[in-house]
């Protein structure tokens, strides 16, 4: 491995990422206060059987080992591209397990999701309807009215949480891992909404901004993070990172994308795996004795010739089969309805 490398694809969980090389110049962040990684069991998404499962199972190529270490020394977002079913997103908790990052957190995207969606979320409707109840008060001289010296409704960071771009940006001692997954999918405008955020490594919440400004207490806010309950402080409504993220962006390749936005990504090409890549995924997935799952593999791979499959069909069909105890004929027709294709064939039927 190059000495700048400090993921190696083996899964094993160590503490590389702290000899990570200093950032470029044009890439240091500076953000306060420090605020240490939390762990996994903090979020319970994180340890869910699936996710771990793919973490611990995931299987790279010396390529994603390469373009991995690349962004994380560049300090630079990976814009990692493939047809469904190539490992896009299992890529991010790998990196997260291995560099014990803390968890991962996930930005789902859809054509509605707008920069503001990952960055936090307010609810001034909540916040309104606190105030009325607290105004519904004031004659008992109860807490959180006029003169009590609680804020009515409670403060603005009672009805705000950082969403998972936002949390990511936190100044954290060690990267987080953030999962941008399918960006494709997003608005025309997303890509190029996220250029300056990123480009930054910062942003500011125009709520707690002008809260600070007329607030007697202080100038800071105890704000939820995505994921979790536990709060973290907000200084006069900005946030700048400290360790840049790892920002893992897939795409089914169904779009292009501004110039602007791809320049500052790093690009990773995922390709359907070949047989020894698919035996290796075979074996780390269900621990598959040599020579048990050839057969099927043989069999994906004619199928994969004449239409789109991905790997997890492959691995469907091969636990049903086998906890099924059929024999050959009815295992193979088993198999094949397990693995239609992807996308409609010559003959339009989609198998």
């Amino acid at each position: 491995m190059p000495h700048w490398s400090v993921y190696t694809g083996n899964s094993e969980p160590h503490d590389g990422i702290d000899r990570l090389p200093a950032p470029p110049p044009w890439r240091a962040f500076d953000g306060e206060p420090v605020l240490s990684a939390p762990r996994d069991g903090d979020d319970e998404a994180a340890v869910s059987p699936d996710r771990v499962h793919r973490a611990r199972t995931y299987v790279a190529t010396p390529e994603s080992v390469q373009l991995v270490n690349a962004a994380l020394v560049l300090r630079r977002p990976l814009l990692v591209t493939g047809p469904p079913g190539t490992g896009k997103s299992s890529l991010a908790y790998a990196v997260a397990r291995e560099l014990r990052l803390g968890p991962v957190l996930r930005w789902n995207i859809t054509s509605r999701s707008t920069l503001a969606d990952g960055l936090y979320q307010y609810d001034p409707l909540s916040r309104l309807y606190a105030a009325r109840q607290a105004a519904g008060r004031a004659g008992d001289g109860a807490p959180g009215v006029p003169g009590s010296g609680v804020p009515e409704g409670g403060g603005v960071e009672d009805h705000l949480r950082l969403g998972p771009l936002g949390t990511a940006l936190l100044p954290y001692e060690r990267p987080r891992v953030l999962l941008v997954d399918e960006i494709d999918k997003s608005d025309l405008d997303l890509p190029n909404d996220l250029l300056n955020v990123l480009e930054e490594g910062q942003y500011e919440i125009p709520e707690l901004m002008r809260a600070a400004r007329h607030s007697a207490a202080g100038a800071t806010a105890e704000v939820l993070t995505d994921g979790t309950d536990t709060p973290v402080t907000v200084a006069r409504g900005r946030v700048r990172c400290r360790a840049f993220p790892f920002v893992v962006l897939t795409s089914n390749g169904e779009r292009e994308f501004p110039p602007a936005f791809l320049r500052r990504c790093v690009r990773l090409q995922l390709r359907r795996p070949d047989r020894a890549q698919l035996t290796e995924i075979v074996r780390a997935h269900l621990d598959t004795p040599p020579g048990e799952a050839d057969h099927l593999i043989d069999r994906f791979l004619t199928r994969a010739a004449d239409g789109e499959l991905a790997t997890d069909q492959l691995l469907n069909a091969l636990y049903l089969t086998g906890v099924a105890g059929l024999d050959a004929e009815s295992r193979d027709a088993l198999a094949d309805e397990l693995m239609p294709y992807l996308s409609a064939t010559a003959d339009g039927d989609g198998f």
